[in-house]
Order: C-alpha cells, then structure tokens, then sequence
C-alpha cells in the first residue's frame, strides 16, 4: 500500500507560478514511478508528468517547457513546479504511484496507476 497526499495548490493570475507536493509513504519505497496527473471539470484525467527511480521524466506537450518534475527521496516527496500558468491549467491536481516500476515503462494512463492522492485544486485567472 501507499499513501499519497498533496498540498500546494491554490488560486494564482495567469504567468504565476505554484509548486505542488506529495508526501508518500507506505510502500512508496520500492521503487515507485510517481506522476502526476490533473482533472479539468467535465473533461478526462490526463497525465501531466512522470518521473521514474532513475530520474527520468516526461512530460505532456502541454505543459513541456513551463513545469518541472522532481522527487527528494530522502523525504519522500514528489513535486511540481509550476511556471507561466495558463487558465487552462485549472484543474484539480492529482499525485500517484506505481511501483515497482522503476523506469516508468508502463506508461502514463491513469488506470495503470494503482495509488492516488486526494487531489489539490489549482485555479488560474486570466
């Protein structure tokens, strides 16, 4: 089992910028792919960002140049740094973990994810 939680978000004008976090715990241990994911209202989970054990990282073409993903394994935390947002960011933000996967070879569909968080809304006003 692993337990997410997130924390972070909140109401910012568009160009601003936020930085989310999830503290994992549990099984989050072992080798976890971690991504994150965001749910717009009336619109389907898409995959923002994943980043596997090694490092590696990817990212949606709509968000590729303007957030950054990154994990602080002594804290076990997942972050996403949110630069230049746009009103089309505006959606409830999810953190969640696959593991083992330390390459993140399964992809970045949401039901491959067994592990969610609660979510953290993010709202950009233009």
């Amino acid at each position: 089992q692993v337990h997410l939680v997130e924390s972070g978000g909140g109401s910012v004008q568009a160009g601003g910028s936020l930085r989310l976090s999830c503290a994992a715990s549990g099984d989050a241990y072992n080798r976890p792919c971690m991504a994150w994911f965001r749910q717009a209202p009336g619109k389907a989970r898409e995959g923002v960002a994943n980043i596997a054990s090694v490092d590696k990282t990817r990212y949606a073409d709509s968000v590729t140049g303007r957030f950054t993903i990154s994990q602080d394994n002594a804290k076990n935390t997942l972050y996403l740094q949110m630069n230049s947002l746009k009103p089309e960011d505006t959606a409830m933000y999810y953190c969640a973990a696959r593991t083992p996967d330390p390459y993140c070879s399964a992809g970045l569909a949401p039901f491959t994810f067994p592990y969610w968080g609660q979510g953290t809304q993010v709202t950009v006003s233009s």
